[in-house]
């Protein structure tokens, strides 16, 4: 007959435990979210983040019971402080100067090193998984994305020539313009399928994490797959 009573005693708690966090939290980064949400998240190459966002939360939500089953009784980290005051930092910086891979990174750090304070490892090692997600929300540097975007749009330009060619269609390349007949086309940034590639292996692993398949063989073998899968797309993309 005590059942109901000590379970409602103990979501009390929790909430009270946890309720100041959370305002926390709400108070650094609601205002980075609506940024982002009439920013970059308007944009076709950042549009998966409010979707990595919302998975994320929804998976803390699920492993929430098993984290606070495996950190009870648990001594907390030290470690959690340190990781805490740098998270501030990165966050005064990535606000103040417009950096978002600060700013957003620091929400990441900002939960690992809450969890730590709180309930000690074992919690962060029960939520790895939904943190490590997150971070296919941090937007790449311009410089990286430059850096991997040229290469790949070279692989996709040479390939749709290729293949055209096979097909007996009147086509040259160079660099990146491809001139089929009297048509000049530019393979654009966006045909390269870096954000394609990102978005599809963040939803791949997100579906291996929900499966939880013992194969690590498996795993692994379609985490991989899903790279040539992506490029295979934006190539034939480009050639219709």
């Amino acid at each position: 007959m005590f059942t109901i009573p000590y379970k409602l005693h103990a979501d009390k708690q929790v909430l009270s435990d946890w309720l100041p966090v959370l305002i926390g939290l709400l108070a650094l980064y609601v205002p980075t979210f609506y940024s982002l949400a009439n920013g970059i998240w308007t944009k076709e190459e950042q549009a998966h983040g409010p979707i990595i966002l919302l998975l994320s939360l929804w998976l803390v939500y699920r492993k929430w019971p098993e984290m606070i089953k495996r950190s009870e009784g648990k001594s907390t980290s030290f470690l959690g402080w340190v990781i805490f005051f740098m998270t501030l930092l990165l966050y005064i910086i990535g606000r103040s100067q417009q950096i978002l891979i600060f700013e957003i990174g620091s929400f990441v750090t900002a939960l690992a090193a809450i969890l730590l304070i709180k309930r000690g490892s074992s919690a962060l090692k029960a939520m790895w998984f939904p943190i490590f997600f997150l971070l296919f929300m941090i937007p790449l540097p311009g410089s990286l994305v430059s850096l991997l975007t040229m290469p790949m749009k070279m692989a996709v330009s040479y390939v749709a020539e290729n293949i055209l060619y096979w097909a007996n269609y009147p086509i040259a390349r160079n660099g990146v313009i491809l001139q089929i007949g009297q048509y000049q086309l530019l393979v654009a940034d966006a045909c390269a399928g870096l954000q394609t590639l990102l978005t599809l292996e963040a939803l791949g692993l997100f579906y291996l994490n929900l499966v939880h398949h013992t194969s690590v063989f498996r795993n692994v073998a379609l985490a991989i797959l899903i790279i040539p899968i992506s490029f295979t797309a934006n190539v034939i993309r480009v050639i219709v």
